[in-house]
């Protein structure tokens, strides 16, 4: 699964964290050998100042430690899970400098519980892939109830799933965990070894014993869950961080003497050391949340007159996605969420709207199937281990009172309708974040599908709207309230009540049909067509050159393990070794490996599996030539992680070289063509009549941006610093900012297109109405000033490079004799690079 931005942007801000933190560690544990344990320095705070951030809040684990504990503040919706596994992977091997031990993943709510575990135990699913690539295949899914040894945990990465109430000593009823149990003896001295409990005592005073401090028989340790834990130092994941906040809460995670936490929220609290802050409108840019929200307030009285307005436009959103699967194959299954009063067996029949009462409306009025109709609440489960994104689920209505108001996800719920009394509670607040996640976070290009809807009656206006922006705070996306909208049904290519059109700027109107940038076409017969990654790239690559090179020469740990026997068939028992997670542990004690697994990781990045397989086979070669198989063995992990780093180096580079050599051959362009949507710069925007304008840093209203309205939701700090100091340039004529996944864009010899930031062009010396030169800019923050701006550093050169073999007065068209430059800018230079830029000193060859 490839990372978004901003999830980019989480993950490096983290290893920064983390390094600095075995930085100040390593210094601490140095003054500590040398001066004494009082010299032990506040390590997680210095290492805070050393990423630049503030306001740091010191804790202590329960045997006194100094505790490194941040947040992740990621808006619902934003692979808060997925950013976790990533984040495991990295405090084992950037912190910890290890590949196995204990993860206590703490969650709030059953729901939450369920879901999380069943994804980290499905093979298939991302959460699990990336944690088995973290331990080499060797993860344990756990709950409190499930024994292990201590073996399991030097050789296994174990994640144990723990209730936030399972956590807390004050909660009767789980008290369990701390409970005495035979279970874990062998972490233990034996009962009647006073000394080991001593010492153990000495090593962890905080366990729990049978006999307090003054009774007259030594102490002895409980072998509890509990005290296990703590001798084990996990890790700790927090989900839903900020519910974790009571005094006993805390104290007992941090009784629990982890090494870290790690907190995830989208709302967390003031006391919350926020590493990572990403805001919604982060999201949106990337497609991974459905906007605008459309309420419907309806004024009638009837109940089913809500219902059947959110019928028809569920109906009328299954029909879009019709469409869209005739199109693309990808399958959306638009669902209606229906929050009614009352689901209790004995509840019905009052003046309350029963579940079902909604669902006979359904089925018996309305004529639609049984199966299609699921009530969720806490006696009846329509919905339990069904998977409602798989093809075959008939699902569309869920009818619910609170069931899915935290922790449930389904990103094909679309509309949410409220059967509720005005004047009642509806906890409209918690329920509007489970329509907001975009399907396969990708948007459609269909305005219907790509949009969330909420029908109600009779509601107060304020009330109403109020309840809903707090529902965006609530899920983190409190910087998008201006894409709440009340309206009626839009229609389709019409400005709406909740959209208006913003036309060109009155001075560049002369412009309309004719600001348009030369992109990649390959030969199509007599004419041109776009290129297209999958055909003529990847297609095209001769996978047999890939290079082994220094991947041959890898050094491997000495350290010793269990004898180990090969697999190396592609049977069905390969298969299913593979799903057991590739590394297996026989009766006799010993491991085997299986090519099949290190396959299961290249399958992101090759598309043949059977290339894949002969990659694997070949590498597994090379180093079986050279180490015996317990030391290959002993090294999975690292050789996978080296695997997969290489692979992705030598797809990009034959990439590459295919694309240049169809470019060589004439057979790929760099042409200006009209015809090609991806190359044309709009006439006009559709805006949000809620949303906020961008005005200069003054307060003063933009000038040369190409349109009267910019979006102030569509900037960055960075984009808007950019923004404002073009509307100072003296040769600057117009601006525009590029839409990612909508605007101009560049298909290189990597899958993504490149969507510049900005396009800005420099005045005529001779005719002051146009432009003399084109910038295409594309702005990186210093935390992503990496690999792929590389790859786009070098896509630029390209273009340039082909921009300025051939003027485009020879192609006859609207932009006679112009020059347009590609550039990479970074944070800490770009006022230079821009001034450069228009003072002419830049290299058409080079970015």
């Amino acid at each position: 699964m490839e990372l978004k931005e901003y999830q980019q942007k989480t993950l490096t801000q983290v290893r920064l964290y983390l390094e600095a933190l075995s930085e100040f560690r390593e210094k601490s544990e140095h003054a500590v050998a040398f001066l004494g344990p009082d010299m032990a320095i506040d390590f997680p705070a210095k290492a805070w100042e050393r990423v630049g951030l503030g306001g740091y809040r010191s804790r202590k684990n329960g045997l006194g430690e100094w505790l490194p504990n941040f947040c992740l503040k990621i808006p619902t919706g934003g692979g808060k899970t997925l950013l976790a596994t990533k984040v495991i992977d990295l405090v084992q091997t950037t912190y910890l400098k290890r590949h196995t031990g204990l993860v206590l993943w703490v969650v709030p709510t059953t729901q939450i519980y369920r879901q999380t575990i069943k994804n980290l135990r499905d093979h298939d699913h991302p959460y699990r892939q990336h944690l088995d690539i973290a331990s080499g295949g060797r993860t344990a899914i756990l709950e409190k109830t499930d024994r292990f040894t201590s073996e399991d945990v030097n050789e296994n990465l174990v994640v144990m799933m723990l209730m936030l109430p399972s956590a807390s000593r004050q909660n009767k009823e789980t008290l369990k965990v701390f409970r005495d149990s035979g279970g874990f003896a062998e972490f233990f001295p034996s009962d009647d070894d006073a000394d080991g409990h001593a010492r153990l005592l000495e090593q962890f005073p905080n366990l729990d014993c049978f006999d307090d401090e003054s009774s007259f028989f030594p102490r002895q340790a409980k072998t509890s869950l509990g005290n296990t834990l703590r001798m084990l130092s996990p890790i700790i994941i927090l989900d839903e961080g900020h519910k974790a906040y009571s005094e006993t809460a805390q104290g007992t995670l941090r009784g629990f003497n982890p090494v870290m936490i790690v907190e995830l929220s989208a709302t967390p609290l003031e006391k919350s050391n926020v590493l990572v802050d990403i805001k919604g409108a982060e999201l949106n840019r990337e497609e991974m949340i459905k906007l605008d929200l459309h309420i419907t307030n309806k004024a009638s009285i009837d109940w089913k007159d809500t219902l059947l307005s959110s019928i028809e436009r569920r109906d009328l959103l299954e029909q879009k996605a019709r469409e869209y699967e005739a199109n693309t194959g990808q399958v959306i299954r638009p669902i209606c969420l229906i929050q009614v009063e009352r689901t209790g067996r004995d509840q019905r029949g009052s003046r309350f709207i029963h579940a079902e009462d909604a669902r006979e409306y359904l089925t018996r009025i309305r004529g639609v199937p049984e199966n299609q109709v699921a009530v969720k609440s806490s006696e009846k489960d329509d919905i339990e281990g069904i998977d409602l994104l798989s093809r075959d689920c008939p699902v569309r209505y869920i009818i619910t009172k609170q069931a899915l108001q935290e922790g449930w996800d389904c990103s094909f719920a679309y509309v949410l309708t409220l059967l509720t009394n005005p004047a009642s509670k509806n906890n409209l607040t918690q329920l509007v974040g489970r329509i907001l996640r975009q399907p396969f976070a990708q948007k459609t290009g269909i305005r219907e599908l790509d949009e969330s809807y909420v029908f109600c009656s009779q509601q107060k206006a304020a009330n109403l709207l109020a309840n809903i922006t707090a529902g965006f705070g609530v899920e983190g996306l409190g910087d998008l309230t201006t894409r709440i909208v009340t309206d009626e049904t839009p229609e389709e290519g019409v400005e709406t009540q909740s959209e208006r059109i913003v036309e060109l700027r009155e001075r560049f109107k002369h412009l309309a049909g004719t600001i348009y940038l030369p992109v990649f076409v390959v030969r199509d017969g007599p004419g041109w067509r776009q290129t297209n990654y999958e055909v003529d790239i990847l297609g095209n690559i001769d996978w047999k050159r890939m290079k082994w090179g220094s991947l041959k020469s890898l050094t491997l740990s000495a350290t010793e393990d269990k004898d180990i026997e090969m697999k190396v068939g592609l049977g069905d028992s390969t298969f299913n070794l593979a799903k057991l997670g590739g590394l297996k542990k026989l009766k006799e004690g010993g491991l085997t490996l299986d090519y099949v697994f290190a396959v299961r990781h290249l399958n992101d990045i090759v598309p043949n599996p059977w290339v894949a397989y002969d990659a694997c086979k070949q590498l597994f070669g090379y180093l079986l030539a050279k180490y015996d198989l317990k030391a290959v063995t002993n090294n999975l992990v690292f050789i996978l992680e080296e695997l997969r780093k290489h692979v992705e180096r030598e797809k990009d580079r034959l990439a590459e070289e295919v694309f240049r050599k169809l470019v060589n051959d004439g057979d790929l362009r760099f042409l200006l063509l009209k015809s090609i949507k991806e190359a044309r710069l709009p006439n006009h925007i559709i805006v949000n009549k809620l949303s906020r304008t961008l005005n200069c840093s003054d307060g003063q209203p933009l000038q040369k941006n190409l349109f009267d309205f910019v979006p102030e939701e569509d900037f960055n700090s960075m984009e808007q610093s950019v923004a404002w100091y073009l509307e100072e340039q003296g040769k600057l004529l117009w601006w525009y900012r590029n839409i990612s996944r909508q605007d101009y864009s560049i298909q290189g010899w990597r899958k993504h297109r490149i969507y510049p930031d900005f396009i800005f062009t420099e005045i005529d010396e001779v005719d002051e109405l146009n432009c003399d030169k084109v910038f295409v800019v594309e702005t990186k923050g210093l935390h992503l000033k990496n690999e792929d701006t590389g790859y786009k550093e070098k896509v630029f050169a390209l273009c340039n490079q082909l921009a300025e073999e051939k003027s485009w007065d020879e192609l006859k068209l609207e932009f006679p004799d112009r020059r347009v430059v590609f550039k990479v800018i970074f944070e800490d230079e770009w006022q230079k690079r821009i001034n450069e830029l228009f003072a002419g000193e830049h290299e058409y060859r080079e970015t």
